[in-house]
């Protein structure tokens, strides 16, 4: 093991910053960009596969500040919200994609991306489709840069609209691509903002099973897995265990705070790990495709939200 050098410590003391309260979600993520950009990522194997699991974990420890019956009443509230929107932007997806030309693999998972959960929906269809690493990095590259526009632009909109907390949540888990950057804006927010947003959006991320499963019967490809996100329910474990239990309130707003500042390090990672090749690699239309589907949905969700 080689002894680190300027750049690996530069590289944890930028990241440890970022678990400061005084550091937001879009700091963090424009920290990272800045650092891949300028000096490159010195631990890139080990940021991904952290940002996997620190996500996962981060998002799970939110659910100790949430009432399962709140959860419940906000699910309900978003379910035909959430079923159209995933219909609606799924089939103008497959639709800009024809009118583009763009890869029919590399369409259809930037429509699933853009339609339910980012990176995770990808992740889950390209062993259905049985897409090959270019049209998944294509198609991953195009749903992540645009995520990380959504986390500067989502607020600063929400606040010249004067949008709500509810409107906002719901807006955020409906209109943005990955639950990193949902939560980072809902957070940015506000609190109220935040569990709509996160409930609503794992809500969302269940949608993988049923779309994995209808499109495996077009492609036929037997055997494949389907890629669960399981945490999602460890979330409304840990809803139940602070609902039921009022002795975890002792705790519940330590974890909870820490839940915070581990997603607000998660999009720091995630920064970190675009590179400039990356964006090199997009290529012209599936990037407009993902832009012209992205501003759609977001804008349809935005008008019907608002006039709820």
């Amino acid at each position: 093991m080689r002894e680190w050098g300027w750049k690996e410590l530069s590289f944890v003391v930028v990241a440890a910053a970022s678990l400061l309260p005084v550091v937001g979600p879009p700091v963090a993520l424009f920290a990272g960009l800045v650092f891949s950009f300028t000096l490159g990522n010195p631990f890139k194997k080990v940021t991904k596969h952290l940002t996997h699991w620190l996500l996962q974990a981060s998002v799970v420890g939110l659910g100790f500040g949430m009432n399962i019956h709140e959860a419940m009443a906000v699910g309900k509230t978003g379910f035909l919200l959430t079923a159209s929107s995933i219909t609606l932007t799924l089939g103008f997806g497959l639709l800009i994609g024809y009118l583009l030309r763009t890869n029919k693999k590399t369409s259809l998972l930037i429509s699933s991306g853009t339609a339910i959960c980012g990176g995770s929906a990808i992740a889950a269809m390209t062993p259905v489709v049985d897409a090959d690493e270019d049209e998944t990095s294509i198609a991953l590259s195009t749903v992540f840069v645009l995520n990380a526009v959504a986390l500067f632009v989502f607020p600063v909109v929400g606040h010249l609209l004067n949008m709500s907390q509810e409107q906002f949540g719901t807006w955020a888990a409906i209109a943005i691509h990955d639950t990193s950057s949902v939560v980072g804006a809902a957070q940015k927010y506000g609190d109220q903002a935040l569990h709509i947003a996160t409930t609503i959006k794992l809500e969302r991320a269940l949608w993988i099973i049923p779309l994995s499963l209808v499109t495996a019967l077009f492609y036929k490809k037997g055997g494949k897995k389907i890629a669960i996100p399981y945490f999602i329910f460890l979330y409304v474990v840990a809803m139940m265990v602070n609902t039921y239990f009022p002795a975890i309130s002792a705790i519940s707003s330590s974890v909870v705070f820490l839940s915070k500042r581990g997603l607000t390090l998660t999009l720091f990672l995630i920064g970190a790990g675009l590179s400039q090749g990356t964006l090199k690699n997009i290529g012209l239309k599936p990037f407009l495709q993902g832009i012209i589907l992205w501003v759609l949905i977001s804008c349809v969700s935005l008008l019907v939200i608002m006039n709820l």
